[in-house]
């Protein structure tokens, strides 16, 4: 059964120097990328499968060799993050769900509940929190142009402020599972530990020693014996 709402990815084209540079240090910029790269693919296969109305690619660049077929590219608009996710939300119209590429374990089933409970009646707003107090998916059933107004993004009071606007707004929301999203090294090593079947996985796995150092070595130890 599809489902008759549009499922979003939005994300940076992967570049050195622009994707994932919270992970430099350790890693070099290419290495970041490289690990961006695989986490963005592995957030489109997973949406790739999941019985969507219409696939889309909120995008930051050009599409790459990455890119799957099946997908509409938007270019995303606006200078920080809650303007890019209002213009998403008007360029490509509701229902939606936009969903980060920083958690690679997601997996086509969550993201079919996600779209499932923004359908479902009453229900106007859906969060995927994030154990660092952001959020890996907000999707809306209808347009409501300020509902990002007021929220610092890439903070630890993101959700939480999130959560406070859609209540101002007299929104009913559902909330999704709660995941981590992949920050720094720590992050890297334990969703990779969690998913070894991910590309992400692979990719950390791929690093070199010193680029796999992180404050947890009990996480990089296991991914050496994976």
């Amino acid at each position: 059964m599809t489902l008759k709402a549009a499922l979003v990815v939005i994300a940076k084209a992967p570049a050195a120097g622009l994707s994932k540079t919270r992970l430099c240090p350790p890693c070099t910029p290419e290495q970041a990328a490289a690990l961006a790269e695989a986490a963005l693919r592995d957030t489109l296969v997973a949406a790739a499968a999941t019985p969507a109305a219409r696939r889309v690619l909120l995008l930051e660049g050009a599409p790459g060799s990455w890119a799957p077929e099946g997908f509409e590219v938007v270019p995303q608009r606006g200078s920080e993050l809650g303007e890019r996710l209002t213009a998403g939300f008007d360029d490509i119209g509701v229902p939606a769900l936009i969903v980060a590429a920083d958690v690679p374990q997601v997996t086509p089933a969550l993201l079919q509940e996600g779209l499932e409970a923004l359908l479902v009646p009453d229900t106007e707003a859906v969060l995927g929190p994030t154990e660092d107090g952001g959020y890996w998916a907000i999707g809306l059933s209808r347009s409501h142009p300020g509902a990002f107004d007021g929220v610092p993004m890439s903070t630890s009071g993101t959700l939480d402020a999130q959560r406070d606007r859609l209540t101002e707004l007299g929104l009913a929301r559902r909330e999704l599972p709660c995941l981590r999203d992949v920050d720094s090294m720590a992050d890297a090593l334990a969703v990779a530990w969690a998913s070894p079947a991910t590309r992400f996985a692979g990719a950390v796995a791929a690093l070199p020693e010193p680029a796999r150092r992180a404050p947890s070595p009990v996480a990089a130890d296991r991914l050496l014996l994976r």
